[in-house]
């Protein structure tokens, strides 16, 4: 059996909490691409690493 990478997996609700945006901007940066996610059923999951890169990198540049 192949080994599985120990990737946790956040819900948007975590993820907007963790990034202090709504949930609406996280499924926003979802749909446009910005935040790599896995459709689980009805809802997404976003990996914890994901949220850390994008809290890493500017967000947009101002002026």
């Amino acid at each position: 059996m192949p080994e599985v990478p120990d990737v946790k997996f956040l819900t948007v609700a975590e993820v907007a909490a963790i990034m202090r945006v709504s949930k609406m901007t996280v499924y926003r940066l979802v749909h446009s691409g910005e935040l790599p996610a896995i459709r689980f059923g009805r809802s997404y999951r976003v990996p914890e690493s994901a949220v850390t890169d994008a809290l890493q990198r500017p967000i947009a540049d101002v002026g």
